[in-house]
Order: structure tokens, then C-alpha cells, then sequence
């Protein structure tokens, strides 16, 4: 059924009168009297009856003016939803890996609650894998990814990334191994000997230490797969080997965090999105925040990795983690 024909009807049952109609629809009264006929045509039963002068709908007609209002109220909440120059409103599906949630989502998620409370989000905890695959399925709406500059992701000419602040990652030793300075190779060969430990849930860090460990011209023994940073941080107390940990984040007393460079390591975040939905208002929005906070972010993290490169300390969300079910990366 047309819905201009619906708006007909349901005018007709307000006013009682096709002339009025005609008047308040800016048509002709044969228009509203011919898209009357054929809207009963497809009804399959009379919609109006004559009432002295004047003409009144049948019962099926008004009920037929009663389902008018719900589909036509429906379709401009539809339009409204859809329309780019609408005001934001609606409920935002994310998935995204735990760091991402807490240091990303997160703040977002009180940005709305101030600004914008129309717009709320439904948070997903997932691996980059796992989340793309909601994505891919119409799932969730947007997907919170990362990879890094020595294993660069793959993405689907199907969706469209939006970077967010790259973070700098270092070689988390214990500090009872004294200073060692220099290149990233230089770095891997002193800890060549050491049994390494990488994500059991992400293969890109991984895929980086043995990349790293073949330039400086080594294989590394990759004895220790965990999903939470703290736990890398304990196991690296305990001297059970060394890993990758992200800049700008507190480490343990005991735990140092080596510098690498030439090459460095870096992970970078991503905001993901089917091709063709990042226009919706309330999407928008929340890529638009996203992208404020990661900015605020990396520059906090740039000037105090520029006061004290030693220190390495602050916050980022560009972290491993791992899915809810599981001990996340923090």
C-alpha cells in the first residue's frame, strides 16, 4: 500500500470531507477520490460510505486508518533514523577489544550520556578477528581492530577503517637485566636466549617478535601463550621470558620496558565500518568522538613519552585483549 494513499485515508477520517482533504493535501478532491478507490482496491473490501453530504469510512476503513498511523509513524521514524542531517539518535553496536572498551568506548559512552543521550551503545568484547566476522554478519554495526606495522591486517574492500592514534610498543624485560640500549635488533639479540611470551588469542604480536628475532638473525622460542598483559607482566617477574608490552601504560616494580626502534613497533587501532553505513547520524557521531579521544590520547602519550622516554607511563587503549569469557589484556 502507498503510504501517500494512507496519509489520504487518515486525513479523510479526520476531516470527513475529500474537498477538505484536497485543500489540506494541496490536491484536487478527484485525486484523493481516485486514491481512495484504488487504496480499496487493494484493501479488497469498501473503505468509505456516503453520509449525507459529507462521506465516513467503513469499519474496515477505519481500521485500516487505525494501521495508518502506526506504518506511517513507522516510516518517519525510518526516514528520521536514515536521514544524514537528522539529529542522532539510536542504539550504536560495538565491538571491540577490551583495552578499546575501557579507554575508548567508554569515555564515549559518557560524551553521549552528556551531549547526546539519544544515542546509546550496545558493547560487544572481542578479538579483531571476532569482531570483524559480527561486522561481516550485520552483527554490530561498527568493529574496534588493531594490527601492527610489522604484521599489517587485511581488510575487506567491503569495509572502510578509520585510523585512531597508533601506540608504540616496547620489549618488556626484567629490570634486573641491566640497561641495554640501541636498535630493536640490538634489543632481541640481548634477550635471544630467553624464552619469549605472546597472545594465545592474536597472532600479530607474535608474527612481529619473530620478524624482529630473523633481522637481528635468531629464532625465538616462543615457550608462553597468555591473553592478559598484567599476566605477561607477573610471568616476566617470575622470569619465565619476555614480551611486548604497549608504551605510555604503567609497568610493575621489577618489570622494565624497552625502547625499539629501527625497526620500531607499533600498533594501530582501527575503526571499521561497512561500506556505505558510516553516514547514519548516531554512527557518525560516535567515529567522530572516537577519533577526538584517540587524538587526546596520542598526544598525552607523545609528550610524556618526549618529557621521560624511560618512564613509558600513562594510558592508551591500543593493547591485546582478549574476549570477555577470558582474562583480558588490560
Amino acid at each position: 500500500m502507498d503510504p501517500r494513499r494512507l496519509e489520504l485515508l487518515l486525513e479523510l477520517s479526520r476531516l470527513g470531507s475529500m474537498r477538505e482533504v484536497g485543500e489540506s493535501m494541496h490536491v484536487t478532491t478527484s485525486t484523493v477520490s481516485q486514491q481512495i478507490a484504488v487504496l480499496a482496491q487493494e484493501a479488497g473490501t469498501p473503505l468509505t460510505e456516503p453520509h449525507g453530504r459529507r462521506v465516513r469510512l467503513t469499519p474496515a476503513g477505519q481500521r485500516l486508518a487505525g494501521h495508518a498511523v502506526t506504518i506511517l509513524a513507522a516510516l518517519e521514524a525510518a526516514r528520521l533514523d536514515l536521514d544524514p542531517t537528522a539529529t542522532p539518535a539510536g542504539t550504536v553496536r560495538v565491538a571491540a577489544f577490551a583495552t578499546a572498551v575501557r579507554e575508548s568506548v567508554l569515555p564515549v559512552v559518557r560524551l553521549l550520556a552528556e551531549r547526546h543521550p539519544a544515542v546509546l551503545l550496545g558493547i560487544h568484547e572481542h578479538e579483531p578477528d571476532e569482531a570483524l566476522g559480527l561486522l561481516a554478519d550485520d552483527a554490530v554495526d561498527l568493529a574496534l581492530t588493531y594490527d601492527y606495522n610489522l604484521a599489517p591486517a587485511r581488510f575487506d574492500r567491503s569495509v572502510v577503517t578509520q585510523p585512531l592514534g597508533p601506540r608504540q610498543w616496547g620489549l618488556g624485560t626484567p629490570t634486573a637485566q641491566g640497561r641495554v640500549a640501541g636498535t630493536a635488533l640490538e634489543v632481541f639479540r640481548r634477550f635471544a636466549d630467553h624464552d619469549w611470551i605472546v597472545n594465545s588469542r592474536n597472532s600479530g604480536d607474535e608474527e612481529v617478535i619473530r620478524t624482529v628475532a630473523s633481522l637481528a638473525g635468531f629464532q625465538p622460542r616462543i615457550t608462553h601463550r597468555v591473553d592478559s598483559l598484567e599476566l605477561v607482566q607477573d610471568m616476566i617477574l617470575a622470569g619465565l621470558g619476555v614480551g611486548l608490552l604497549p608504551a605510555g601504560r604503567p609497568v610493575r616494580r621489577g618489570v622494565v620496558l624497552r625502547p625499539l626502534g629501527q625497526p620500531d613497533v607499533t600498533q594501530r587501532p582501527f575503526a571499521v565500518t561497512r561500506r556505505g553505513r558510516s553516514a547514519w547520524p548516531p554512527l557518525a557521531l560516535v567515529l567522530q568522538l572516537l577519533g577526538e579521544i584517540s587524538g587526546l590520547t596520542a598526544r598525552r602519550i607523545n609528550d610524556e613519552l618526549r618529557v621521560s622516554p624511560a618512564r613509558w607511563r600513562g594510558r592508551s587503549w591500543c593493547a591485546v585483549v582478549v574476549m570477555t569469557r577470558s582474562p583480558s589484556f588490560t
